[in-house]
């Protein structure tokens, strides 16, 4: 067996939850100072009734229904350190004497951001302005101002001079380029990189999309199509050349380096050093604009406050996390959304080995993948096992009822009329949130479904129905399939066994007789997941109590049980196995330190190896895939010791 490579050490420390608090703590300490490009963003709302036709040229008059602005740029650099929580933001630019210069003058000012160091030039100078029209949600083409601006001698001159001004007791300093033109130039760089040599105890942080290599004495931030470019590589090395880049530049510039890898999450290194922090998983639509906005200012925040670059990139990541969120226009991340995401949000796992299984590496002659070793120490004491999947396949076929129904609720009774291409769009939408929010308890997805039919807007309002409404049409058509099965192994036209993942029961027993105290924990209903595991005739070897769902949003059995068992003090979480085809199990397992066994087992077959199961497994954290049970000989050993029996 040759060794899975993890190419960087992980920055998160699944065992860590002080973190978060630390790099808070560091944050609320931070002075910061933003200098770059200023943008305002325009977002605005066109009315599709095109029935006026202007007189003098003969085309239909577009009317702005709504009109909304705010910072982008260095101003939305800004604007997220303010939310963030640093006592004090000073921004040094140029504006100009313009209806977009009053306006994002007058919003920075409103969010707290100071402004009494930017330079207001004359007519000469163009305020950056992105104009978005937007048409049914949807942006249009985008008018950009401001791009021909050019920088003279004296407004160089004030500007420097300003940023000097604006230094007295900060601790940092965020440097944002954006367009290719008009404020930066080979010129001025120097001029600031002269201004970074002259204060060595002030931290620069430097984003710049252009011209990133040109800056010395700096904490770099940089993209990985930036990175890509950098080292003159193709769009398929990003992956791989986001941590080239990274230690290339830190050895060049002597300072940290932040490279931004999208879902992957990020990469940095320091002296030497460097670390990975995966991406995080999130739910339902999202919309990358900002969100590299939002990491440069919490690596500053954190940075600037004395926090430590780990804790400065882990909280940089989970704050684009939350930006990503915001559809349509810009969010922010604030002390009280971070907490609320918590210290051990859903990492994504080993994203390229999940994409490709050409690169698994195997145990000796055997089908099971190796993705992380596991320490030989610690006797097995507890196994927490999902039901539908990774034992049984009384519910197989699940996702062929949710879909149409998922369907029907969100299109409504435009169902049959929609154009191809929205009913296309629309069906892409509902199997990404079923794969996402596989394993987690149908009442949490009923959630899910209410907002997707909210967010496509065919249904009238007062037509959408609550979470238990949806369960209730879904549990129909599901239950009617799940009881006609068991009605079959009842009457003896089928066995248990014909319902069983590959060598399930043997794998249980031998687990059982070697003291290991078993526990089943499922999002099915509690009664449910109770009466099938009694049909198919292991309910009795599950010491440890059948779990399932109560109706209660707010109670995850999985997390439930896990958080109790490990809530016990002579149990560590090496001594814990959690074994699930779901990703939510093996998520939970991973942030608390248990071993993690994805079962990807092909439900038709129940044996059998299924890429789909495995990809978003190994996304969630699994130490090891095995398509199910029959290698329970070479696959025990690699998972933990057993007591003697």
């Amino acid at each position: 067996m040759s060794k899975p490579v993890n190419p960087l050490p992980i920055a998160v420390d699944p065992q860590d939850t002080e973190w978060l608090e630390r790099a808070l703590q560091a944050t609320s300490r931070s002075m910061a100072v933003v200098l770059g490009d200023f943008c305002l963003d325009a977002y605005w709302e066109i009315d599709p009734d095109e029935s006026e036709i202007s007189i003098e040229t003969g085309l239909p008059v577009r009317r702005i229904r709504h009109q909304r602005y705010s910072p982008g740029g260095a101003g939305n650099v800004a604007v997220n350190l303010q939310k963030l929580g640093v006592r004090e933001v000073r921004t040094v630019g140029i504006l100009g004497q313009d209806m977009a210069g009053g306006q994002l003058e007058a919003l920075l000012t409103a969010s707290g951001i100071k402004t009494g160091f930017v330079v207001n030039s004359d007519a000469s100078w163009q305020t950056p302005m992105y104009a978005k029209p937007m048409l049914s949600g949807k942006e249009m083409s985008r008018m950009d101002f401001g791009a021909f601006n050019e920088l003279s001698p004296t407004l160089l001159d004030e500007l420097i001079a300003r940023l000097e001004a604006a230094l007295v007791g900060v601790s940092v300093v965020v440097i944002n380029q954006q367009l290719p033109q008009g404020l930066f130039s080979p010129v001025l760089i120097e001029r600031i990189n002269a201004v970074i040599a002259n204060h060595p105890t002030v931290l620069f942080v430097v984003d710049s999309r252009h011209y990133a290599d040109h800056f010395r004495g700096a904490v770099l931030k940089v993209n990985a199509h930036e990175a890509a470019r950098l080292l003159e590589k193709q769009e398929g090395d990003i992956p791989q050349c986001a941590t080239a880049l990274a230690q290339h530049l830190s050895t060049s510039t002597g300072k940290p380096v932040i490279v931004t890898r999208g879902e992957f999450g990020l990469a940095a290194t320091d002296a030497g050093q460097a670390w990975i922090v995966p991406g995080i998983q999130v739910m339902g639509k999202t919309d990358p604009v900002g969100a590299g906005d939002t990491v440069v200012a919490a690596v500053a925040a954190v940075l600037g406050g004395g926090g430590s670059l780990q804790d400065a990139i882990v909280t940089a990541n989970l704050a684009a996390s939350i930006t990503v969120r915001h559809i349509g226009g810009t969010g922010y991340a604030t002390p009280e959304g971070l907490r609320e995401q918590g210290a051990r949000p859903d990492y994504v796992h080993e994203p390229e080995l999940a994409e490709n299984p050409l690169r698994a590496q195997y145990a000796a002659d055997s089908e099971i993948e190796i993705v992380r070793e596991l320490p030989a120490s610690g006797i097995l004491r507890h196994a927490i096992f999902d039901h539908d999947g990774t034992l049984s396949t009384l519910r197989q076929g699940w996702e062929e009822i949710m879909l149409p129904m998922m369907m029907k609720a969100i299109l409504g009774a435009r169902i049959s009329t929609v154009p191809g291409e929205i009913y296309q769009e629309v069906e892409r939408e509902a199997r990404s949130f079923i794969d996402k929010t596989t394993g987690i308890q149908t009442l949490v997805q009923m959630q899910g479904l209410r907002d997707l039919v909210r967010d496509f807007g065919f249904v009238p309002q007062e037509e959408i129905l609550d979470e238990h409404g949806y369960k209730a049409l879904y549990n129909q058509a599901l239950l009617e399939m799940v009881h006609a099965r068991i009605r079959k192994i009842r009457d003896g036209e089928l066995a248990p066994e014909d319902f069983e993942i590959k060598g399930a029961r043997v794998f249980l027993e031998t687990l059982h007789a070697h003291g290991v105290v078993l526990h089943l924990a499922s999002g099915t209903d509690e009664n449910d997941v109770k009466a099938e595991a009694e049909i198919m005739g292991y309910a009795h070897l599950f010491g440890g109590g059948i779990h399932g769902a109560v109706g209660d949003v707010k109670i995850e059995a999985k997390r439930a049980v896990l958080e109790r068992i490990l809530s016990a003090p002579e149990m560590v979480g090496q001594e814990l196995l959690v074994i699930g085809d779901g990703p939510v199990e093996i998520r939970e397992g991973r942030k608390r330190g248990a071993r993690t066994l994805g079962l990807a087992s092909n439900e038709l077959c129940r044996h059998g190896l299924d890429l789909t199961k495995r990809k978003r497994l190994i996304r969630a954290g699994a130490d090891l895939i095995a398509p199910d049970y029959s290698q329970q000989a070479k696959l025990l050993p690699l998972l933990a010791r057993l007591s003697p029996l």
